[in-house]
């Protein structure tokens, strides 16, 4: 996906593509990805890896702070903080992590959201502080 990409263009890239996950929205100050769960993504209890969780959530969370309207921008950025509580158990077969920029300044933010599976229940929550990078072009062959 480019790094100008509108927002609510569903894809994933690199990791979250190899894990399965696909942003399904983004605006100002909120991002949503999904995971179909898979024997995959299971640790040796039968449960979804923690790593799952925690994948999904810095990527929705990092993501709700990203997409600038005022210039139709999605810019990358990086987790300086997060953290992560796990509540519940999964009892469906479908994550959703849906995140909320909550506050900042013009280069660091903070944001929090939730998974949830598709039947409704909660199963992690996490809050993050996330820096805003300047774009870059891609390297070319000489560089």
């Amino acid at each position: 996906m480019p790094d100008n990409a509108p927002p609510n263009i569903e894809g994933s890239t690199g990791y979250m593509a190899h894990l399965g996950v696909h942003r399904t929205a983004c605006s100002d100050g909120f991002a949503r990805f999904e995971l179909d769960i898979g024997p995959q993504h299971l640790n040796l209890r039968g449960i979804p890896h923690g790593g799952v969780y925690a994948s999904i959530l810095d990527s929705a969370l990092g993501s709700s702070g990203c997409w600038d309207s005022a210039t139709e921008t999605y810019f990358p950025s990086v987790t300086l903080n997060l953290n992560i509580s796990y509540l519940s158990p999964l009892q469906g077969t479908h994550l959703i992590c849906e995140a909320r920029r909550v506050g900042g300044g013009k280069s660091i933010y903070f944001s929090e959201g939730e998974v949830r599976d598709d039947t409704g229940a909660v199963l992690a929550r996490a809050s993050g502080t996330f820096k805003l990078m300047s774009r870059r072009k891609a390297p070319t062959p000489e560089t």
